[in-house]
């Protein structure tokens, strides 16, 4: 049954998103209905609006989420309605080389599912009956979305819905990028340069890894405040500093062992790369303009055997991450209401996403119920 929805539009470059009524079909083979409960503002999104990311437009924006589904499609058998999910931006086939090495996030069906289903077609429509294109194979920033299989994961009924929609995204980035790509050692020195939503999830990470030392950089005291509350230990407020490669050296004895650059802005890669000790890490998470650089000096990696590396997803394995970081939300131990800076209501999509370009939130969630 096609279902009338409001959605979150994007349909002119560098203009404030729209929210309109679409009609979203019912799942086909392999594909579910999901009624949406909260969806977070992720600056993702907010360069799909830019440029920064290139969707065809007109795209429906969202692909952190959590709902219940209301439909389930033909074939479809580890889904039942009622079930609890969150949305999943990689697709994962279950069959290509990277998901059968563990690699999920480089699935090759990922690539293919960009801004429509696997299969290349649409579910939903506008009110002139035109297709709309979807942010990641997802398009959840709508009252109802029809997923396939592949972009979902079930979690846990006892989870609360609005923290585990942000696990599906910036969480997962930030912890992942920590926990599966760097792989941290307990007692290393970390820094992470940039205290929003993902950078947060970095610093908590490392907290719970046992990092010695964590140094949070960013250009708002405001967001350097909030780190110390996810386990900074020490702040830098990059606007300040003239030389900021010698103040890290100096404030973390020669260097973090361990950085991560979750801004998306290559000159700081470049500053991480020279700052952290030899044999350090430098983690690419943030996602910068197309044609945006850093300049490395490959002698540097050599002699000093510097290591630049790039996290996609947290490398995450969503099936097996979602659920853990879920757990460790239940226990307690990893912090998901604090990031949730303001919640909206859909009609006010637009002022969410100002509030999100002016660096106001750590997230900003829409909310449906």
């Amino acid at each position: 049954m096609a279902r009338k929805a409001k959605a979150v539009v994007a349909r002119t470059l560098n203009q404030p998103v729209g929210v309109e009524e679409i009609e979203v079909e019912s799942p086909r083979r392999g594909e579910v209905m999901i009624k949406m409960a909260a969806t977070g503002v992720c600056h993702s999104d907010l360069s799909a609006t830019n440029g920064t990311i290139k969707f065809p437009l007109p795209v429906i924006l969202g692909h952190e989420a959590s709902g219940v589904i209301v439909e389930v499609g033909e074939g479809v058998t580890e889904y039942a309605i009622g079930d609890h999910v969150v949305s999943s931006f990689v697709s994962m086939c279950g069959k290509c080389r990277y998901c059968a090495t563990g690699r999920p996030q480089l699935c090759d069906q990922g690539a293919r599912t960009l801004w429509s289903l696997p299969d290349g077609t649409h579910r939903t429509k506008d009110r002139a009956g035109n297709a709309l294109n979807i942010f990641s194979g997802c398009g959840v920033m709508a009252e109802y979305a029809t997923l396939h299989v592949d972009n979902c994961v079930k979690i846990r009924s006892d989870m609360p819905l609005r923290p585990a929609a942000l696990v599906s995204c910036g969480v997962m980035t930030g912890v992942g990028a920590v926990f599966n790509t760097a792989h941290i050692e307990a007692g290393s020195s970390v820094l992470v340069s940039g205290a929003g939503g993902v950078g947060l999830n970095a610093i908590q990470a490392a907290a719970i890894a046992g990092a010695r030392d964590i140094i949070a950089v960013d250009i708002s005291d405001e967001k350097l405040a909030l780190a110390k509350q996810f386990g900074a230990t020490q702040t830098i407020n990059a606007s300040r500093e003239e030389n900021l490669v010698k103040t890290i050296k100096k404030m973390s004895d020669g260097g973090p062992e361990y950085c991560f650059e979750c801004a998306g802005i290559g000159k700081m890669v470049e500053t991480l790369f020279r700052a952290m000790r030899k044999g350090g890490t430098t983690v690419c998470v943030g996602v910068t303009k197309g044609d945006d650089t850093a300049p490395i000096r490959p002698a540097m990696a050599v002699f000093e055997e510097k290591t630049l590396t790039g996290s996609y997803f947290g490398s995450a394995r969503p099936r097996e991450d979602f659920p853990r970081l879920m757990s460790l939300y239940m226990a307690k131990r990893l912090k998901l209401d604090e990031l949730i800076t303001k919640t909206y209501r859909i009609d006010e999509a637009p002022q969410a996403f100002a509030d999100l370009e002016a660096g106001k939130n750590a997230r900003g969630l829409i909310v449906y119920d």
